[in-house]
């Protein structure tokens, strides 16, 4: 019970670390600069995937979405994203469930280059309208990705506040089972 609990509590820590830490870097950002996208954990098939691999994807637009941030330097602009959904990206790499409702208890953690983190559950993935719209990029506004987003990104286009989900720099999906 206790292993469920910490392991828990380490899921909400990690889903409400957004809204407490940004990941905009001063200085050179070129080191952050993504150019692969790792799948790994409870998969099958784990993938390293790069924007020639995601292109292959049935494509997926979300437009005139307002990127809400901390700051206020571009408040209010509407921006349009081009890419391919998390859930078909979870669907290649296919999620181990050893039963129905293994499912349940799998959060899906996206890691920037620069350690930012934000979360996702199988079933707000799977089961809500957030799934539809939740999008690893690769294109915005009609131009690859420059190096204040990396060549790939993630973003929550149904979220209220897009800026805490919004992952520049994006480098690894991993799925884990909580409770495990």
């Amino acid at each position: 019970m206790l292993k469920i609990l910490s392991n828990t509590a380490f899921a909400l820590i990690l889903l409400h670390a957004p809204a407490a830490f940004s990941h905009d870097k001063p200085g050179d950002i070129s080191q952050y600069v993504s150019q692969t996208l790792s799948i790994s954990g409870a998969v099958e098939k784990p993938l390293t995937l790069t924007v020639e691999d995601l292109k292959k994807f049935p494509a997926q637009q979300i437009n005139e979405l307002p990127l809400t941030r901390q700051n206020a330097a571009n408040a209010g602009k509407l921006e349009n994203f081009k890419g391919v959904r998390l859930r078909d990206l979870l669907d290649k790499a296919t999620v181990i469930a050893r039963d129905h409702n293994d499912v349940k208890k799998t959060i899906i953690i996206a890691t920037a280059t620069d350690g930012y983190k934000v979360v996702y559950s199988w079933s707000e993935i799977y089961n809500t309208a957030v799934g539809e719209d939740v999008l690893v990029f690769f294109e915005k506004d009609g131009k690859a990705l420059a190096d204040e987003e990396g060549r790939i990104a993630m973003i929550s286009g149904k979220d209220i506040r897009t800026g805490p989900r919004h992952v520049k720099w994006l480098k690894a999906l991993e799925v884990r089972k909580v409770g495990e």
